[in-house]
């Protein structure tokens, strides 16, 4: 019956949106930073450049 199409297309279209925001949100939460090593970096290049050299 082609009435209930709509109805067909509203399911697929929340059924892939609900694929989409889990896998964007497997991909967001997977990702581990490395902080401590550029915090690192930060700080000796901080010491470098308050050391003048006339």
């Amino acid at each position: 019956m082609p009435q209930m199409a709509p109805i067909n297309w509203l399911s697929l279209f929340i059924m892939f949106f609900i694929i989409f925001l889990m896998f964007n949100m497997m991909n967001y939460y997977s990702f581990i930073p490395m902080m401590p090593k550029s915090n690192l970096i930060n700080n000796n290049k901080l010491m470098n450049s308050l050391n003048w050299k006339w």
